[in-house]
């Protein structure tokens, strides 16, 4: 298994190309990009092997309004992972530690925009998200809350930062 570790400023030509590869576009090496541009980035880490870095997720913060103020949520942003390493559970390494880090660093909740089939395994559920209001809807729009109770019974708005390049309602 690979080692993961926290990005170092070193590595983002490298996440920057995996990104690319395993997305098959320029569009996610780019959120990550401006991602890091600002100080919105809460958790980066990759996995390497050898030299190679072979995955690699990037967790930022994301606003949460309520009536009472903003919760300290974030959101799951980027994960790729080397074709050529899939289904080798380097992404799910990546997440069970990116949620690690999340927790130790105060954060209540992680919201993502994924595939339906993939991120219930860790708890994520598109039912827990279904009173996030934004611009994203649907089985693939998935919340898991880190504290006890951090979804129960309330209807919150989420704002993505503009680094996301998304339109909010």
């Amino acid at each position: 298994m690979p080692i993961v570790r926290e990005e170092t400023p070193e590595d983002h030509e490298a996440i920057t190309n995996l990104n690319r590869l395993a997305f098959g576009g320029n569009e996610e090496a780019e959120l990550v990009d401006r991602l890091r541009n600002t100080t919105l980035v809460v958790v980066s880490i990759i996995a390497v092997e050898g030299t190679e870095i072979v995955g690699h997720i990037l967790f930022s913060d994301l606003p949460i309004e309520i009536e009472q103020g903003v919760i300290d949520a974030v959101s799951l942003t980027a994960m790729s992972v080397s074709p050529k390493c899939q289904r080798q559970g380097i992404g799910s390494a990546l997440v069970r530690k990116g949620l690690d880090i999340c927790r130790e660093r105060g954060k209540s909740i992680v919201v993502v925009l994924g595939h339906p089939q993939h991120y219930p395994r860790f708890g994520f559920s598109a039912e827990l998200a279904k009173n996030l209001f934004g611009p994203f809807s649907g089985d693939a729009w998935m919340a898991l809350g880190l504290k006890k109770g951090a979804l129960d019974n309330v209807k919150w708005t989420v704002q993505y930062p503009e680094a996301f390049g998304v339109l909010n309602h």
